[in-house]
């Protein structure tokens, strides 16, 4: 009887150690998966994040590509035609990019350090044009300007105030963008100026600048 009860007892045990096995093995079956869902999404939202970064990064390069000027150099250069350039390139930028000045280049006639914008076109004079009324710089509009330091003294082609634009007046010596703006307001209600003196007529040039002025411009 002692013997029979012993075996139940021990199936029992058994039966109860199995059933408690297989609710653990189940319990650390569930954990286990939770954990691997969990691990998958932070997964995903990391690859996610990499990717919207990378599109950001892809766009910003992008734009920074866009940022080109086009502009036409031709005169004593090793490649004239049309060049792009990156936004704020100067004239010594633009002469590099053509190949290199010739030997007949006269750079001491050009302003290297002038800034460029796009649609201009530059021309690069050879020595034996010394001394002469040059121009380089040719402007979106079509008329041509020499520009030579920032504080922009002497251009060697008198502008016609009747006729030029916003870049050949900004080109005049002490003359900025506001002025120049100005004297095309001025312009436009009053008409043509009958002469250079008239532009005392527009509001900020007074006496001292118009003497400044004068010299680089006239009407026709």
């Amino acid at each position: 009887m002692f013997s029979n009860l012993t075996m139940k007892q021990k199936l029992i045990g058994g039966g109860i150690l199995a059933v408690m096995l297989l609710v653990i093995a189940f319990y650390g079956y569930t954990k286990l998966n939770e954990g691997d869902e969990e691990i998958t999404a932070d997964s995903q939202d990391f690859i996610a994040t990499n990717e919207e970064k990378s599109k950001v990064e892809n766009q910003v390069v992008e734009e920074v590509k866009e940022e080109k000027i086009i502009v036409h150099i031709t005169g004593q250069i090793k490649k004239s035609g049309i060049l792009k350039l990156p936004v704020g390139s100067r004239i010594a930028d633009a002469i590099s990019a053509a190949g290199g000045q010739t030997e007949k280049a006269d750079l001491d006639q050009v302003n290297l350090a002038y800034q460029l914008q796009d649609g201009q076109k530059i021309y690069i004079p050879s020595k034996e044009e010394k001394n002469k009324e040059m121009v380089y710089i040719t402007s979106g509009s079509g008329n041509n300007v020499i520009v030579e330091e920032n504080n922009r003294q002497g251009v060697s082609k008198k502008v016609n105030i009747n006729q030029a634009g916003q870049a050949e007046l900004e080109a005049l010596p002490g003359v900025g963008p506001s002025l120049a703006t100005q004297i095309l307001e001025y312009r436009n209600v009053n008409g043509n100026f009958k002469k250079v003196e008239d532009l005392q007529n527009v509001k900020g040039i007074g006496e001292a600048k118009f003497n400044n002025i004068k010299e680089y411009v006239t009407v026709k």
